[in-house]
Protein backbone atom coordinates (compact mmCIF):
# COMPACT_ATOMS: atom_id res chain seq x y z
CA UNK A 1 0.00 0.00 0.00
CA UNK A 2 1.40 3.38 -0.62
CA UNK A 3 0.18 6.73 1.05
CA UNK A 4 0.81 9.76 -0.39
CA UNK A 5 -0.08 13.59 1.31
CA UNK A 6 -0.18 16.72 -0.01
CA UNK A 7 -1.62 20.30 1.31
CA UNK A 8 -4.03 22.51 -0.26
CA UNK A 9 -4.26 26.36 0.56
CA UNK A 10 -7.55 27.92 -0.01
CA UNK A 11 -8.02 31.71 0.35
CA UNK A 12 -11.14 32.64 1.48
CA UNK A 13 -12.85 36.56 1.24
CA UNK A 14 -15.63 35.67 3.90
CA UNK A 15 -18.65 33.82 4.47
CA UNK A 16 -19.24 31.32 1.77
CA UNK A 17 -18.61 27.93 -0.01
CA UNK A 18 -15.89 27.82 -2.08
CA UNK A 19 -15.87 24.56 -4.48
CA UNK A 20 -12.31 22.84 -4.39
CA UNK A 21 -13.25 19.39 -6.18
CA UNK A 22 -10.80 20.54 -8.80
CA UNK A 23 -8.11 20.89 -6.48
CA UNK A 24 -8.19 17.82 -4.42
CA UNK A 25 -8.84 15.74 -7.58
CA UNK A 26 -5.26 17.16 -8.57
CA UNK A 27 -3.66 16.11 -5.82
CA UNK A 28 -5.56 12.38 -6.46
CA UNK A 29 -3.98 12.45 -9.97
CA UNK A 30 -0.47 13.45 -8.73
CA UNK A 31 -0.33 10.80 -6.45
CA UNK A 32 -0.37 7.91 -8.81
CA UNK A 33 -2.56 6.15 -6.52
CA UNK A 34 -5.23 3.97 -8.64
CA UNK A 35 -7.60 2.46 -5.81
CA UNK A 36 -7.90 3.23 -2.77
CA UNK A 37 -9.15 6.22 -0.17
CA UNK A 38 -8.82 9.78 -0.31
CA UNK A 39 -8.85 11.24 3.56
CA UNK A 40 -9.22 15.29 3.64
CA UNK A 41 -8.97 17.49 6.82
CA UNK A 42 -9.02 20.85 6.84
CA UNK A 43 -7.07 21.95 9.71
CA UNK A 44 -9.32 24.98 11.73
CA UNK A 45 -12.13 25.33 13.99
CA UNK A 46 -14.13 28.01 12.43
CA UNK A 47 -14.21 26.89 8.85
CA UNK A 48 -16.08 23.38 7.56
CA UNK A 49 -15.55 20.31 4.89
CA UNK A 50 -18.44 19.75 3.09
CA UNK A 51 -19.58 17.26 0.24
CA UNK A 52 -22.59 18.83 -1.12
CA UNK A 53 -24.67 19.67 -4.28
CA UNK A 54 -22.50 21.19 -7.16
CA UNK A 55 -25.42 22.19 -9.50
CA UNK A 56 -27.69 24.43 -8.13
CA UNK A 57 -26.10 27.30 -6.37
CA UNK A 58 -29.80 27.67 -4.67
CA UNK A 59 -28.80 24.87 -2.57
CA UNK A 60 -25.92 26.48 -1.28
CA UNK A 61 -27.54 29.36 -0.02
CA UNK A 62 -30.50 27.83 1.74
CA UNK A 63 -27.87 25.76 3.26
CA UNK A 64 -26.00 28.93 4.42
CA UNK A 65 -29.38 30.83 5.21
CA UNK A 66 -30.40 27.70 7.55
CA UNK A 67 -27.03 27.86 9.44
CA UNK A 68 -27.10 31.37 9.79
CA UNK A 69 -30.88 30.79 11.49
CA UNK A 70 -29.72 27.78 13.51
CA UNK A 71 -26.64 29.56 15.31
CA UNK A 72 -27.12 33.08 15.08
CA UNK A 73 -24.69 35.62 15.52
CA UNK A 74 -24.70 38.40 18.22
CA UNK A 75 -23.43 38.80 21.53
CA UNK A 76 -24.82 35.72 22.88
CA UNK A 77 -21.73 33.91 23.42
CA UNK A 78 -19.39 34.41 26.26
CA UNK A 79 -16.22 33.45 23.59
CA UNK A 80 -16.26 36.96 21.62
CA UNK A 81 -13.07 38.29 21.89
CA UNK A 82 -12.30 37.64 18.18
CA UNK A 83 -15.19 39.31 17.04
CA UNK A 84 -19.60 38.41 17.20
CA UNK A 85 -18.59 36.00 14.19
CA UNK A 86 -16.24 33.58 15.77
CA UNK A 87 -18.20 31.75 18.47
CA UNK A 88 -21.43 31.28 15.96
CA UNK A 89 -18.43 29.83 13.30
CA UNK A 90 -16.91 27.24 15.72
CA UNK A 91 -20.51 26.03 16.58
CA UNK A 92 -21.31 25.58 13.06
CA UNK A 93 -18.06 23.92 12.50
CA UNK A 94 -19.04 21.43 15.48
CA UNK A 95 -22.48 20.38 13.41
CA UNK A 96 -20.72 20.53 9.96
CA UNK A 97 -17.20 18.10 9.41
CA UNK A 98 -14.00 19.21 9.53
CA UNK A 99 -13.24 15.71 7.96
CA UNK A 100 -13.76 13.93 4.32
CA UNK A 101 -13.22 10.51 3.05
CA UNK A 102 -13.42 10.01 -0.47
CA UNK A 103 -12.71 6.48 -2.49
CA UNK A 104 -10.78 6.24 -5.19
CA UNK A 105 -11.83 4.06 -7.85
CA UNK A 106 -9.14 3.88 -11.41
CA UNK A 107 -7.46 7.12 -10.17
CA UNK A 108 -10.68 9.32 -9.85
CA UNK A 109 -12.52 10.61 -6.85
CA UNK A 110 -16.08 8.47 -6.48
CA UNK A 111 -18.23 11.27 -6.56
CA UNK A 112 -21.61 11.13 -7.09
CA UNK A 113 -22.89 13.16 -10.36
CA UNK A 114 -23.96 15.90 -8.43
CA UNK A 115 -21.85 16.10 -5.12
CA UNK A 116 -18.80 18.67 -5.20
CA UNK A 117 -16.28 19.42 -2.16
CA UNK A 118 -16.36 22.64 -0.38
CA UNK A 119 -15.07 24.61 2.45
CA UNK A 120 -17.38 26.47 4.07
CA UNK A 121 -15.73 29.36 5.32
CA UNK A 122 -17.89 30.34 9.08
CA UNK A 123 -16.13 33.99 9.36
CA UNK A 124 -16.85 37.38 7.98
CA UNK A 125 -13.22 38.08 7.39
CA UNK A 126 -11.17 36.33 4.67
CA UNK A 127 -8.66 33.79 5.73
CA UNK A 128 -6.00 31.21 4.57
CA UNK A 129 -7.25 27.71 5.05
CA UNK A 130 -5.21 24.34 5.23
CA UNK A 131 -6.24 21.43 3.96
CA UNK A 132 -4.82 18.07 4.45
CA UNK A 133 -4.98 15.50 1.74
CA UNK A 134 -4.13 12.22 2.70
CA UNK A 135 -4.01 9.44 0.36
CA UNK A 136 -4.00 5.51 0.78
CA UNK A 137 -4.13 2.76 -2.01
CA UNK A 138 -2.03 0.89 -4.70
Amino acid sequence: MTHYQQSIKVQTSGKSLYKITSKVASVVADSGIQTGLCTLFLRHTSASLIIQENADPDVLTDLANFLAKLVPEGDRYIHSTEGPDDMPAHIRTVLTHTSEQIPIVNGRLVLGTWQGIYVWEHRSHSHLRELVVHIAGD
